[in-house]
């Protein structure tokens, strides 16, 4: 992607990443600092690089001034203890980003571990422990931790152990005029992701208890979710954290982010006038707006001949009819975040123009969602409303009820226990399921769609369900965790026979039929009547 097309936005903001500035062009002082073969030391535990001050660092996270100046407020001057921070606020607010960047600013030792990376607790202690240590995974070592810890309490004992082995050498390159304190701190990333380990209650309780376990003064912990504190909850007592909120960006602020480091601002402002609005409806994240800006500025640019040019009114008309079609098309896939390019084909501005039938407006859904997001609900409103015993009739290689034998005559008492049946039923609501009955059910019914697709459709290289080409797993995850935020999916407890989430689909039959006729799914074949 060139850079005068979109910004661009990383997934991730890491250590490495933080050593240049983030205009910077050729960032070399970290390549010094990742050099596997150098043993590592406290300096290692501190951004490296050129610091930045706190208005560059303001400047740096748009909307988000409240937040840097509580966060640095709680952290205070150096060698200030200070309590445990609860950093949240929902996805892609800048949380973990600016944490790091404040940590750039401060120039103060730190470790960081994500709950994404470091996936079970044994992995999540070896991982702390490994940089308190100053300890690098290497062949030479045959890639071993510094120490194993598979229970808590021995994660405790050697934590206390390893921090006062580092506090007592910042004390002493204090002595000899360090900059960085003695203070140490502890930055949990994903929080919320630690509900869904093993023996989760007791993790989480030790997690909020270190401060109170550790009794050391010179250790900050700083906890970084998605979810609000009231979301964890323990039947043991904790120091509980201070909250420090995200809230979503504004359409200012997206603004603001979007035109940082444009070569041409003019140019992408006339660009964000058009599309920011009615994408901002749908989702206010940077990294489901980027992914989907980036095609749709192309297409914008398309008529231009020189892309320096500053646009006039006549031809910002002239780029708005052109970027209108493919607007509407772009605005189906903010749910789904690909790797792909949304719009693959001039051929797609075709399907746009279709001439409204008599039907049209029946089936209509007054939402926007992706194709694949539809036939994940789709199956969820399946799941809950089949019982599980019959997905081996219902969804067989013949394809649902066709199959099944003739009903016969019955007898009015059989009627009577039906309508019973029905009623206690009705009573109980939709049921729940797990996550491997889901994914299941996905794949027969997308395994139809995508052969009841028209004859154009298949010729232009369009799939039912999003396809192959994304019908990854981390899609498919994607695609759920957006449909239990827009309250489709709701997820339940844990089965305690199971000891997996088990989710349930809360929309009505009539929402469901309207997504299925838009996609032409045949969605009476496969949905059990008693």
């Amino acid at each position: 992607m060139a850079k005068d097309e979109s910004p661009q936005v990383s997934r991730r903001t890491t250590r490495a990443s933080l050593n240049s500035t983030p205009n910077s062009k050729a960032p070399q002082e970290h390549s010094k600092a990742t050099n596997p073969s150098r043993p590592l030391t406290i300096k290692d535990l501190v951004f490296r690089g050129k610091s930045i001050n706190l208005d560059e660092l303001i400047n740096s996270f748009p909307g988000r001034r409240a937040q840097i100046l509580e966060l640095v407020q709680f952290l205070g001057p150096l060698n200030s203890p200070m309590i445990p921070l609860f950093v949240y606020g929902g996805a892609s607010t800048g949380k973990t980003s600016t944490v790091l960047y404040m940590f750039r600013h401060l120039k103060r030792p730190f470790i960081y571990c994500s709950c994404v990376s470091c996936y079970s607790p044994s992995i999540l202690f070896e991982s702390i422990l490994n940089q308190i240590l100053l300890h690098r995974k290497n062949e030479s070592g045959g890639y071993l931790s510094a120490k194993r810890c598979e229970r808590p309490s021995d994660f405790v004992n050697s934590l206390g152990e390893a921090l006062t082995a580092l506090i007592d050498s910042l004390k002493g390159n204090m002595r000899k005029s360090s900059p960085y304190g003695r203070m140490v701190y502890l930055v949990f990333d994903h929080l919320e992701l630690v509900r869904q380990w093993d023996k989760s209650d007791s993790i989480i309780s030790l997690l909020f208890n270190l401060y109170t376990l550790l009794k050391i003064p010179e250790v900050g912990l700083i906890f970084i979710s998605r979810v609000s504190l009231d979301t964890f909850q323990s039947d043991t007592g904790f120091v509980e954290p201070f909250p420090v909120y995200f809230p979503d960006y504004t359409e200012d602020d997206l603004h603001q982010i979007f035109m940082s480091n444009q070569a041409n601002p003019k140019l992408y402002s006339s660009f964000l006038d058009l599309v920011l609005r009615p994408f901002y409806r749908i989702t206010r994240r940077v990294d489901e707006l980027s992914t989907a800006f980036s095609p749709l500025f192309k297409k914008y640019c398309e008529p231009l001949g020189d892309l320096v040019a500053v646009p006039n009114e006549d031809m910002k008309r002239k780029l708005f009819s052109h970027l209108q079609p493919f607007i509407s098309l772009s605005l189906n896939e903010t749910f789904t975040i690909s790797s792909q390019p949304l719009l693959k084909d001039r051929n797609l501005r075709k399907s746009v123009f279709k001439k409204p039938g008599v039907c049209e407006t029946l089936d209509e859904i007054d939402f926007h969602m992706s194709t694949s997001a539809k036939y994940l609900l789709i199956s969820a409103f399946l799941a809950s409303r089949n019982p599980a015993t019959l997905d081996a009739s219902l969804f067989d290689s013949t394809g649902g009820t066709d199959n099944r034998k003739k009903k016969r005559k019955v007898s009015e008492k059989s009627i009577d226990q039906k309508e019973a049946k029905e009623q206690e039923i009705l009573m109980k609501g939709p049921g729940t399921f797990p996550l491997e009955r889901l994914l299941a059910i996905h794949q027969c019914i997308t395994s139809v769609g995508e052969y009841s697709l028209d004859d154009e459709e298949l010729q232009n290289g369009e799939l039912g369900a999003d396809g192959s080409d994304s019908g990854s797993m981390s899609d498919i995850l994607l695609q759920l965790s957006s449909l239990c935020s827009a309250n489709f999916i709701t997820k339940g407890g844990s089965c305690p026979l199971e000891g997996s989430t088990r989710y349930r689909s809360i929309v009505s039959e009539d929402v469901v039929l309207k997504v299925a006729r838009s996609l032409k799914f045949p969605l009476s074949k496969y949905l059990y009547r008693r």
